[in-house]
């Protein structure tokens, strides 16, 4: 993952919870404000949480004042918890209160390479999103081998940490996202967060890969 939209993730030697870019009750009519309250201040910051406790286990057996063997509990819980958070972190990014965006540009263009047409890629997002098993995200990524846009499907935060993966879009179907508003009617969920993505915060993300891909070739 790039640093852009992650920067405010951490500070001071620490990992923090970034405040919201829109106020709680901004995302109706597809999220509730109370829905975003609790995924923000209680789901997304246990993750914050989880991550600065694991990351101080680490330390702590690098000083030898905790037995090498708790490292290998740090490293999980540190894969899982930090996953959890930059992946938070860019949801809420990727989220406007202004509905009905479409993608334009080198974006565009991209899609539609990759998927035919934007209707191709809509079909494909969301069926991957309405087919994880459980709890898990939906994510629009770079593949820096083929330099084309994929979708994939994550079951658990890190699994979406996959090498040369750069994602742009994501979508959390763990169902403490959408519960509240739409109780178990996932497809409900994935439909009006397609119809309320910020294009040009995704757009951002990927004209910065662009950039960053094209000074690692000079």
């Amino acid at each position: 993952m790039d640093t852009l939209c992650l920067c405010n993730g951490y500070a001071d030697g620490r990992y923090v919870l970034p405040p919201l870019p829109y106020d709680v009750a901004a995302l109706e009519p597809l999220l509730d404000a109370e829905t975003v309250l609790l995924h923000h201040t209680r789901h997304h910051a246990a993750y914050v949480d989880g991550a600065n406790a694991a990351a101080a286990m680490m330390r702590q057996v690098a000083l030898g004042e905790l037995p090498e063997k708790a490292a290998s509990v740090a490293a999980e819980h540190l894969a899982f918890h930090l996953a959890g958070h930059m992946l938070h972190t860019l949801y809420w990014g990727n989220l406007c209160p202004t509905p009905g965006q479409q993608p334009c540009g080198s974006l565009a263009d991209a899609i539609n390479t990759a998927f035919g047409s934007y209707d191709g890629f809509s079909r494909v997002f969301r069926a991957a999103a309405a087919g994880v098993q459980g709890s898990g995200w939906a994510i629009l990524a770079k593949d820096a081998m083929s330099h084309r846009l994929v979708v994939l499907a994550a079951h658990r935060h890190q699994d979406a940490l996959l090498p040369r993966m750069r994602p742009l879009l994501v979508c959390d179907v763990w169902e403490h996202a959408y519960y509240l508003r739409y109780h178990n009617n996932r497809a409900g969920y994935i439909d009006a967060f397609m119809n309320q993505i910020c294009w040009h915060s995704v757009a951002k993300r990927f004209n910065h890969n662009e950039e960053n891909n094209h000074a690692c070739c000079k």
